[in-house]
């Protein structure tokens, strides 16, 4: 589910002064923990053909729609795929956790104590209108970001204390603290600006005008809210690099914008578009029938899926006084019945999330170890008792739909948090009623939530489903202005400071922050920090075990689903490389049309 991704950073010029950074080797790349799989010279990543041949037209769509091209803030609908007109200093591996390579920085060199880290850009590095990318750019970047940027962008550069540009190619970092291995990710993937491009512009409104960028595409044409066309730039500084060769080989690229997931899925049969990747389980059981499959003109697959889940769930508002306490809210957890919404309305195809870091080696599925323990301990007193014992798992039933025993476990853990029914009503003891409004955008959502608000009626809350449009949606949901609502939200193999815009106190009440439930706990904001500042992969597992059971256990949120694999469909016009990236699909990216196959799909018959 869609969510926009500061104002912390120095105010005086001089705070960014540093000073010489410790002697360090140059590297190709960078990983927190010393995993990089390619070498030094290495020609391309083992998941693209590099012979990929270049033309043709991918078509996507989108749900929703959107008013600016400027992804960088909280204001406004951003439209989406924007990263393709953006490098970053280094670029991700997609069969790697956590491993960087350079793009517009030709070497990374981080100091022994992790203090600094320096940056040498590519000399040929250039923006779309041909001006050289410099360093003053990532400083601009930077500096732009933190004061004017969503506030994610706050929580990810918080930690730099000092950043200068010395000469036009080199950029140097500085961090306020020593020892944490993972913080040159978060000015390594950043979007490097135009500081001249900006000049005059007011960075913090959303807007139509497609910012100047460096990477492989441009923007071609927008159709305010409805599409928007990228096209390949034949004049790409940076085609032949190792991060980019067999990459990037559509000439255009074209998003439409459908209001109704039904219409999209409609459009995406009657040939409207190329890809779609599945979402509703209804819809991939039932959906995937007519004469295009017939005649084998759509293939579709459930690929591996090897990227962390993240969580998907149900947001209670803790800024609100009546979800305070945590008998309240385990209360409502008990009243959403998985096991009989999987199999009457999702076809038996997902399983119930039970971690913040699904579907990884981060969550904390086991009884915690030794070592975990160590860590809670220190915390005992501050933390439910239960996450010392076995791992955070919702309470499951038998499917049918009589959950009798659990709405009467609930019943009593509102009566012990103050909460009782009168007259069929749930009050306090003021007499106050209980209502509960569970907010969204999507049509797609209300069956899925009519069977759940029907339980809370049984326990007497007075609660109600609501949907409104997308963009009131969004500045409810900025402003803090819901009781619940629904979001996913995804994270990369190691994730580290964008954590602190998911969980800690210091972001609960940024406006448009990801702290949807408005989390305040001191705990939670240090065993971030244990991740943040974790010198090896077993210590940074560690410390993500004990913050996962920590905030489960607190019952923030109701957990949703999740499936192992991910559902696509595609009309059958393109070549895919032999081997597929770990952590994406890789049809943006690494696909290519085929020639062949699009002549016999546009003439009707299979390939």
């Amino acid at each position: 589910m869609w969510h926009p991704f500061s104002r912390l950073l120095l105010a005086a010029a001089a705070a960014f002064a540093v000073a010489s950074p410790l002697a360090a080797a140059p590297q190709h790349g960078f990983s927190p923990f010393g995993d990089l799989k390619y070498p030094a010279g290495f020609s391309h990543f083992d998941y693209v053909n590099p012979d990929a041949p270049k033309g043709g037209v991918l078509r996507l769509s989108s749900l929703g729609t959107f008013d600016s091209l400027n992804p960088f803030i909280v204001r406004g609908l951003p439209v989406t795929l924007t990263g393709l007109t953006q490098d970053t200093l280094l670029a991700q591996s997609a069969d790697e956790p956590d491993s960087f390579y350079g793009l517009l920085a030709d070497s990374i060199d981080v100091a022994p104590d992790f203090m600094t880290v320096t940056f040498r850009l590519r000399p040929e590095a250039r923006f779309a209108d041909g001006s050289p990318v410099t360093a003053a750019d990532v400083v601009f970047t930077a500096r732009t970001l933190e004061r004017d940027g969503d506030p994610v962008w706050a929580q990810r550069l918080a930690d730099i204390a000092a950043i200068e540009a010395p000469d036009a190619l080199t950029v140097v970092v500085r961090f306020k603290a020593a020892t944490s291995q993972t913080l040159p990710i978060g000015i390594a993937t950043m979007p490097v600006l135009s500081a001249a491009w900006w000049q005059g512009r007011t960075f913090d409104q959303p807007g139509l005008d497609a910012p100047l960028g460096s990477g492989p595409y441009r923007v071609a044409a927008v159709e305010a809210g409805r599409a928007i066309t990228y096209e390949r730039r034949a004049d790409y500084w940076g085609a032949d690099l190792p991060v980019n060769r067999g990459r990037f080989n559509f000439d255009r690229i074209r998003v439409d914008y459908y209001r109704d997931r039904d219409v999209d899925f409609e459009a995406f049969k009657a040939g409207a578009y190329d890809f779609r990747e599945e979402f509703t389980a209804r819809i991939w059981a039932t959906g995937y029938a007519g004469p295009a499959f017939d005649k084998g003109l759509i293939r579709r697959d459930t690929v591996a899926d090897e990227r962390p889940s993240g969580i998907q769930a149900y947001f209670m508002n803790l800024r609100r006084e009546k979800f305070a306490d945590v008998r309240v809210r385990r209360a409502i957890g008990l009243a959403f019945d998985f096991e009989w919404s999987n199999k009457a309305l999702f076809f038996g195809a997902y399983a119930r999330m039970a971690s913040i870091f699904e579907n990884s080696p981060l969550a904390a599925h086991d009884w915690p170890s030794p070592a975990e323990l160590a860590i809670l301990e220190m915390y005992r007193g501050q933390i439910p008792d239960t996450v010392f014992g076995g791992p955070y798992m919702p309470a499951r039933t038998d499917g049918s739909g009589n959950i009798r025993d659990r709405l009467l476990l609930a019943r009593d853990l509102l009566a012990e948090a103050g909460w009782t029914v009168r007259d069929r009503k749930l009050v306090n003891a003021r007499g106050e009623p209980f209502e509960i409004e569970f907010l969204n955008f999507e049509p797609a959502f209300a069956r899925i939530m009519q069977p759940f608000i029907q339980n809370l009626e049984r326990l007497g809350f007075t609660a109600r489903y609501r949907e409104i449009d997308i963009t009131s949606y969004q500045t409810r949901v900025q402003d803090f202005d819901f009781d619940v609502i629904s979001a996913r939200f995804a994270l990369s193999p190691t994730p580290t400071t964008e954590l602190r815009g998911l969980w800690a106190s210091a972001a609960a009440d940024a406006v448009g922050s990801l702290n949807l439930a408005g989390i305040r706990n001191p705990v939670v904001d240090d065993l971030i920090e244990r991740m943040v500042s974790a010198d090896n992969r077993r210590d940074y597992v560690n410390a993500a075990h004990a913050l996962d059971r920590v905030v489960m256990w607190n019952e923030y949120l109701i957990p949703q689903w999740f499936k192992g694999g991910r559902t696509i469909a595609w009309w059958d016009r393109f070549g895919r490389p032999a081997k597929a990236p770990l952590h994406d699909i890789g049809h943006v990216d690494t696909w290519w049309l085929d020639p062949g196959r699009a002549a016999a799909i546009d003439a009707g018959r299979a390939p």
